[in-house]
């Protein structure tokens, strides 16, 4: 019995491969230009979901911070560890949950969310945008957007 027709199929085949494979790429080379103060994805997806914050306070309980990381949720308080003890971002308690804290972006880490950008921008573009015109990047974005919909994503802010 085929689950899948033979488009959805292909289509899920060559998501999970290109995401995997340019992910890849694109983290090897924010790696190699750490000398520069260049993040890695892991720790830039969890800045990025600090500035991202709802509420504009460039905080997060770390319970949502695990929910908005796109990346990877393994090892997230090990990560949160790592970060806090670079500056990049603090912990602070919660005044209604005495066992809840929030982590806070720093401005430490605001700049090297800065400072990476312009290389993950380049690995974008190197790596995915080059392969992809305008308008097909427009029907992948709605494509996947009902998707991250349907699982009841949170929708993503600039």
């Amino acid at each position: 019995m085929q689950l899948l027709d033979p488009a959805h199929d292909l289509a899920w085949y060559h998501l999970v491969l290109a995401h995997a494979k340019v992910v890849a790429a694109i983290n090897a080379e924010l790696a190699a230009a750490a000398d520069r103060g260049v993040l890695i994805l892991e720790h830039y997806d969890v800045l990025l979901a600090l500035k991202r914050s709802p509420d504009g306070k460039m905080r997060l309980r770390l319970s949502e911070l695990a929910d908005s990381v796109v990346l990877s949720r393994s090892g997230l308080t090990r990560m949160v560890d790592r970060l806090e003890r670079a500056g990049l971002l603090r912990r602070e308690d919660c005044p209604t949950d005495r066992r809840g804290a929030f982590a806070v972006l720093t401005r430490a880490g605001a700049a090297a969310l800065r400072r990476t950008w312009p290389e993950y921008a380049r690995g974008i573009q190197e790596h995915f945008a080059r392969f992809v015109t305008p308008e097909e990047a427009a029907v992948i974005a709605r494509a996947l957007g009902k998707v991250v919909a349907g699982v009841g994503a949170p929708a993503p802010t600039t």
